[in-house]
């Protein structure tokens, strides 16, 4: 009887796996490399394209000499002239636009958060007649444009100024409740999306406790919903912060003017040339808001976005 020991073979499988190996240490990472150098050239390309302008707003912010015609990409010297002189003309008051944007972008963002999780709340928690008609509608005044009802808050707010001055043209009061009229439409829907995905048991068990829908809401619902709320609040920040064309029909005094209006009539007539290096300073001051609320509650806008599109 033959005490040789048995040869036990691998199975093809392995085999296949480990020559394919030991062939892809051989060929190196080259072949991977050569199949996709494309797409970091188109990377590289891309991120060119979109840095490009902010390259040359901040070199002509930092330019010296301060006029579109000695515009540079890359200035020979850097000064902070057109910073002090941007502050420092009392004909174009920088600062006060500055402050007028802000608080009607905080005003008019809160505002809208406020009354569209209300409306959205009902939507989602409650049963009522009318309540599909009125969704259906919300989505179907969204087809028109805004520009059509720009005559009639006009002369209403100009007839509005007459009783309540506090509240008519060329008052920040009164913009950031015009803009109070975009709360509805497509805020609604998206805090609505967000309100189903929270388990209506929280809200019965809430009940059974003697909670009211008040209560429950401002309590409960507003906190488990804060990702959804942050990004709504963050859209509509900047979408009134940047808003041009209402704030120049209703704001006409330049002490009441926002900032973008007060930087629009920078960049026209024949002083634009002269004016363009205050004009790139306070362009890229106008971006310092933005940046920094984005970066303070990336978190939220990530999970807001995310969440409440799946259900």
């Amino acid at each position: 009887m033959s005490t040789e020991p048995m040869s036990i073979q691998a199975p093809a499988a392995v085999v296949d796996t480990e020559q394919s190996a030991r062939a892809a240490r051989r060929r190196g990472p080259s072949g991977v490399q050569g199949r996709v150098w494309w797409k970091h050239v188109l990377g590289v390309v891309a991120l060119m394209w979109a840095l490009f302008p902010i390259v040359f707003l901040i070199s002509a912010a930092l330019n010296p000499a301060g006029t579109l015609s000695s515009a540079e990409l890359l200035p020979k010297s850097a000064s902070l002239n057109n910073f002090q002189t941007l502050f420092n003309d009392e004909s174009r008051p920088f600062a006060t636009w500055f402050r007028n944007s802000l608080v009607i972008a905080f005003v008019g963002a809160f505002g809208q958060i406020f009354i569209g999780a209300c409306a959205a709340y009902a939507f989602s928690r409650m049963r009522f007649r009318g309540r599909r008609g009125g969704l259906l509608s919300l989505l179907l005044l969204q087809m028109f444009p805004a520009l059509l009802t720009f005559v009639a808050l006009y002369l209403m707010f100009a007839r509005i100024g007459d009783i309540v001055p506090a509240f008519g043209l060329d008052t920040v009061l009164g913009l950031s409740l015009v803009y109070l009229g975009g709360a509805m439409g497509a805020n609604v829907w998206l805090l609505k999306g967000y309100f189903d995905t929270v388990p209506r048991e929280l809200d019965e068990a809430a009940k059974v406790d003697g909670a009211s829908h008040a209560r429950i809401f401002f309590t409960m619902i507003l906190r488990l919903t804060m990702p959804i709320l942050v990004t709504t609040f963050m859209i509509s920040f900047i979408g009134l912060f940047s808003e041009f064309l209402l704030a120049s029909i209703f704001l006409r005094d330049v002490n009441s003017q926002t900032v973008g209006v007060g930087l629009w009539s920078m960049s026209k007539g024949n002083e634009a040339n002269r004016l363009f290096g205050q004009f790139a300073a306070g362009a890229l001051l106008c971006s310092i808001p933005v940046v920094a609320l984005y970066l303070a509650v990336q978190k939220q806008i990530v999970g807001g976005l995310t969440t409440g599109s799946v259900k």
